[in-house]
């Protein structure tokens, strides 16, 4: 197949790429791009790890191709630490010890970010239904659930 040219914009930062029109979001962002945050799991949509934020939503960049993103926002996990500096919810994560090998977390950070951005208030139940999707082998979601009901408290949106 022949490869074409078009432009992207990932983490606020525009690329123009050369990929084919069958090549994965996820695919493009770490070969092409060198964000190597998004991890491949199962490449089937089913573990979650792959997940990014299209235009602000959660989407598996697996089964996304990288075209359908011409026009659009995506936002990875190193889109999250500014400067350097780890995002409330990562730094939660960091305090709560809500990652152990690291595989799943760039894919439920950013469901996690979805739903604290988007949700007036927020239930355990709400971040557990969050993380359906993400298949986390290590934790027992417990740790990933309080650091996300933390980062809530401090924003004044846990439901009482």
């Amino acid at each position: 197949m022949t490869s074409m040219k078009f432009n992207i914009t990932v983490n606020d930062t525009d690329f123009s790429v050369a990929a084919e029109p069958r090549d994965s979001l996820a695919d493009v962002l770490r070969t092409n791009l060198g964000l190597t945050g998004t991890h491949l799991g199962c490449e089937h949509g089913v573990c979650g790890s792959c997940t990014v934020l299209i235009n602000g939503q959660p989407a598996r960049s697996c089964l996304t191709l990288a075209v359908q993103c011409i026009d659009h926002e995506v936002r990875t996990v190193e889109g999250l630490a500014v400067d350097g500096t780890l995002s409330t919810l990562q730094a939660a994560f960091q305090r709560h010890h809500a990652l152990q090998c690291g595989f799943c977390t760039p894919g439920v950070l950013m469901s996690l970010e979805h739903l604290l951005a988007n949700s007036a208030k927020i239930s355990e139940a709400d971040v557990r239904d969050s993380l359906s999707g993400h298949i986390c082998r290590c934790t027992g979601y417990a740790s990933i659930v309080a650091a996300a009901m933390d980062v809530a408290q401090a924003m004044g949106k846990v439901k009482s």
